[in-house]
């Protein structure tokens, strides 16, 4: 899930999307989109079924889930499971937005990132939650009646939970989670394919994103002597991500030693927000910053960021959030179809 506030006319997010805004007092994903009504095209015209062996019987947090046959109406209620869905061959009719749609603007940026834009085509899924609400909205979920609701790179809780049973068999976060967006990209992933009758196929993809992974750690021995750490700038503050965040894991996954001091800080959150005297906790080997402009400018003007030894070594990789590249979306998505072009971009810039 994304952490996101928004600065004139910027917003800053964590799925994953940047820090988990409900941890912060704020809605937990801020903005607009979708009209009141459900989308023509989204509600009536339903995509490809999942193929698969069915039924299927998932285990996960809340309970036990039976589907019973390929599901055609999908909706996705995780921050970022639409892109898992999509990977395996299905376009959800329902997703969350993610990131906020600039204000007059279409198609909506959650479907146009350039890992997922061919992949969703000319389908416009409608917008069951927005970044800033405190929940999915219910009638539209039932609107388009959909035959399975994936909500599991979220938050939901269990009265949340048997809301949304009552409208479609409902598969939750991972059964070993416990705290929510922590599980590894790689059991969400797989979570979901076998939701889909496709767990042979997920796993698959998992296998090749772990193998791009690899190369990426075994090309850069001199990553494995180096501790990195994920960090954005918030109200103020510095605010890094814990190693068992998704974009921690990912600077692991290519060689880098984590930052445990952060997870201590963190104390089983994802994230947590440096007070000036903690900057220590981030005085690693190499920082990759998440941001767009606005904040990566008021980051370098903080002295106590400025005097840290991976800053005075250049050892910094400043990546655009939602803007440009959209390098950090990459990161804090996490998913089958992000984390190729986030590897890749990770890694070049190191490189340059």
């Amino acid at each position: 899930m994304l952490l996101q506030r928004t600065t004139g006319t910027k917003s800053w997010r964590r799925v994953a999307a940047v820090l988990s805004a409900t941890a912060l007092g704020v809605g937990l994903l801020a903005g607009c989109g979708g009209s009141d009504e459900p989308d023509a095209k989204a509600s009536e015209s339903a995509p490809a079924a999942a193929t698969g062996a069915f039924p299927v019987t998932v285990e996960h947090a809340f309970g036990t889930t039976e589907i019973t046959k390929a599901p055609q109406r999908v909706v996705s209620v995780g921050y970022t499971d639409d892109q898992a869905i999509l990977a395996l061959g299905i376009k959800p009719v329902g997703m969350v937005d993610q990131y906020p749609n600039p204000a007059g603007t279409s198609p909506d940026i959650n479907t146009q990132w350039p890992w997922v834009k061919d992949k969703w085509g000319d389908a416009r899924p409608e917008v069951i939650m927005s970044n800033g609400d405190a929940g999915p909205n219910y009638e539209k979920i039932a609107a388009l009646r959909p035959d399975l609701i994936i909500a599991v790179y979220s938050e939901i809780d269990q009265a949340a939970y048997d809301k949304l049973s009552k409208i479609a068999p409902t598969v939750g976060r991972t059964k070993a989670e416990k705290e929510p967006f922590s599980a590894p990209w790689q059991d969400n992933a797989v979570h979901i394919a076998k939701a889909l009758g496709k767990e042979t196929e997920g796993q698959a993809l998992v296998k090749g994103i772990q193998d791009k992974l690899d190369a990426a750690a075994t090309a850069h021995p001199e990553f494995a002597d180096e501790t990195a750490v994920a960090l954005s700038w918030y109200e103020g503050s510095v605010a890094p991500f814990a190693t068992t965040d998704v974009r921690g894991r990912l600077i692991t996954g290519i060689g880098y030693k984590g930052a445990t001091e952060v997870d201590k800080a963190a104390g089983g959150k994802f994230y947590t927000v440096l007070s000036p005297e903690r900057i220590d906790v981030v005085d690693v080997d190499r920082i990759f910053v998440i941001n767009d402009k606005a904040d990566t400018d008021a980051l370098k003007k903080f002295d106590l960021f400025d005097n840290l030894a991976a800053v005075k070594a250049g050892k910094v990789s400043y990546l655009l959030d939602s803007e440009g590249p959209a390098v950090g979306a990459a990161m804090s998505q996490g998913t089958l179809l992000s984390l190729p072009y986030a590897i890749d971009e990770l890694v070049k810039s190191v490189d340059q």
